[in-house]
């Protein structure tokens, strides 16, 4: 127990010194590019913009099955009568076509 005590101070206290250390880069800088690489890269990124200028707008709706669909659904009008009455509907009697 006395060395999970410890272990906890020790940590709490390492904590703050931790956060203090200087930030080392210990990797060197990449190379920077050299003005035919920075000239490729200019004409790369003009070639595109032009190719995205070539795109059309898409102004109709992709949606194949946007003709198939009803209108949205109307809201009911109301409660009907007999429902609001509470007396049930009339049925037909008799036997089935079938």
């Amino acid at each position: 127990m006395k060395l999970f005590r410890l272990a906890a101070v020790l940590a709490v206290l390492a904590g703050p010194a931790y956060a203090q250390m200087p930030n080392l880069n210990l990797l060197q800088d990449a190379p920077s590019k050299t003005p035919e690489e920075k000239a490729a890269e200019a004409e790369r990124d003009k070639a595109y913009k032009e190719t995205l200028k070539k795109i059309p707008d898409s102004k109709a709706s992709n949606d194949p099955w946007g003709g198939m669909r009803a209108d949205p659904p109307k809201q009911p009008a109301g409660p009907k009568a007999s429902a609001v009455t509470g007396t049930p509907k009339k049925t037909k009697s008799g036997t089935a076509a079938n």
